[in-house]
């Protein structure tokens, strides 16, 4: 079974209604891990036992005529971010320990209860500290659109297992682009929720803070949106989780209608944009146009980069979780590019911290005068080619760190945000078009990224899988 010909919906309704067990689902799942794990590397466990003994649970409680859940026998790999339970919660780091988690997060603990099963982890890079997912942990994750490419982060290896089709979900996080960025790059059509939508809660306080949020991902926006509809929802050891809201999210990725109206923005005012993936997502939005979406050409919401307060933010996160590392025995251990975010956020001032704040307020009521003209703005999501492995995003030429200047800022403005599979390059990897709307509007951006799937109508079979 290739999950990418499958609908995650449909799976699992076959196994609710016995067409098809559980266990075929996930013996199906474990023997693509098989054949396709030695080129990818987009996991750092699997536990096949452990797996199937689930699944077969799921089967027994269906012929006992139990209600096992919406997402009956889907197999699932989990971020190597989050606990779930009997499999170690490594972080991509040396540093971490192989004991195994005893409970499951939050997230975790809803899709289980949904009915799914996991399979394994899935990689990451250390911390989830950037947009390439390679570890000293586990080396190098790669894209099955290309194997000399990264499949992005730090959700990478989650974004690889969709899109070659090892499992129909998966889940991720985003602090910066985590979510949005590997979508992009493998085809896929993921989304940040507004922050709070998914609760982060747990016993410990999130690794990012404010910043990050976490969610399913799979292959298209309607299975995302099935996937959340048991996600969402307050958590009481989350102070900043939200209520539901409205009629199942599902349902707006089901009954597509194209927006009125939206503003494209090609560079936010301060970004620099490859030439050729500028070319592609104008294309797309020339497709919307002809569909008759009505579309305005914005390029001056944000006059400046916003990647000092992000970088402020996230600096200092990362040396409240890993500061204490500093000149210890460890410290050698660590990412040299992780040592200098922890480094950069020891010298952060609590004046510094707040002043990033203030730009949290600024740069929302930028982007709320935008949204004057229309609900919905267009972005490139990367600004940059996909890069090759061990190496940055390229523009026009050139590697930049700048290749990823359109997903942070939407983490500190907590705007939902997603990204729809709008065309390719010439050497046929992936370009991603985001979508992000007002304040709390996760059913608009759902509903627009559903009708974008089939304007774009783009094949998103990748060659690996």
């Amino acid at each position: 079974m290739d999950f990418r010909k499958h609908r995650l919906v449909d799976v699992a309704a076959n196994v609710r209604s016995r067409q098809i067990s559980a266990r075929e689902v996930t013996e199906a799942a474990l023997d693509r891990v098989a054949q396709l794990e030695p080129q990818l590397n987009a996991f750092v466990c699997v536990d096949p036992e452990r797996a199937l003994a689930e699944a077969d649970d799921v089967d027994k409680r269906l012929v006992g005529g139990e209600s096992v859940g919406p997402l009956a026998g889907i197999p699932v790999g989990v971020k190597d971010l989050e606990d779930a339970a009997g499999f170690p919660t490594r972080y991509g780091s040396p540093l971490s320990t192989d004991t195994p988690a005893v409970g499951d997060s939050v997230l975790v603990a809803r899709l289980r209860a949904a009915g799914c099963v996991i399979i394994g982890k899935t990689t990451t890079p250390a911390y989830g500290h950037k947009g390439l997912t390679e570890s000293e942990l586990t080396g190098i994750t790669r894209n099955p659109w290309s194997l000399e490419r990264t499949p992005g982060g730090s959700s990478g290896g989650s974004a690889a297992a969709l899109a070659a089709g090892i499992v129909p979900l998966a889940t991720g996080s985003d602090g910066g682009g985590s979510i949005r960025i590997p979508s992009a790059l493998c085809a896929l059509s993921g989304l940040k929720t507004t922050q709070g939508r998914v609760p982060l809660g747990g016993p410990t306080p999130p690794g990012s803070g404010l910043l990050t949020v976490k969610g399913p991902m799979a292959s298209g926006i309607a299975d995302t949106a099935f996937a959340l509809d048991v996600c969402v929802g307050p958590h009481p050891t989350d102070p900043f989780s939200l209520p539901r809201s409205g009629s199942p999210w599902y349902e707006a990725a089901t009954s597509v209608r194209l927006p009125g109206r939206v503003v494209f923005s090609p560079n936010m005012g301060f970004a620099e944009v490859d030439n050729e993936i500028a070319e592609v997502c104008l294309e797309a939005v020339k497709q919307l146009e002809a569909a008759g979406v009505e579309v305005s050409i914005v390029n001056d919401i944000w006059d400046e980069d916003p990647l000092i307060a992000w970088f402020t933010i996230w600096t200092a996160l990362r040396a409240r979780t890993q500061g204490h590392l500093a000149n210890t025995p460890a410290w050698d251990q660590i990412d040299r590019s992780l040592r200098f975010q922890i480094e950069t956020g020891l010298a952060v001032s609590g004046v510094d911290l707040l002043a990033s704040f203030d730009a949290i307020h600024n740069l929302n009521l930028d982007l709320d005068r935008a949204f004057e003209q229309a609900p919905l703005i267009l972005t490139p999501m990367c600004a940059g080619q996909t890069p090759f492995v061990e190496h940055d995003g390229v523009i026009n030429g050139e590697e930049q760190p700048g290749w990823v200047a359109f997903s942070y800022g939407l983490n500190l403005t907590r705007n939902p945000a997603g990204s729809v599979n709008c065309g390719f390059t010439a050497d046929g990897m992936p370009v991603g078009l985001q979508v992000f709307g007002r304040q709390l509007d996760d059913v608009g951006v759902i509903q627009a990224m559903a009708a974008f799937e089939e304007v774009f109508a783009t094949d998103r079979v990748a060659p690996v899988g």
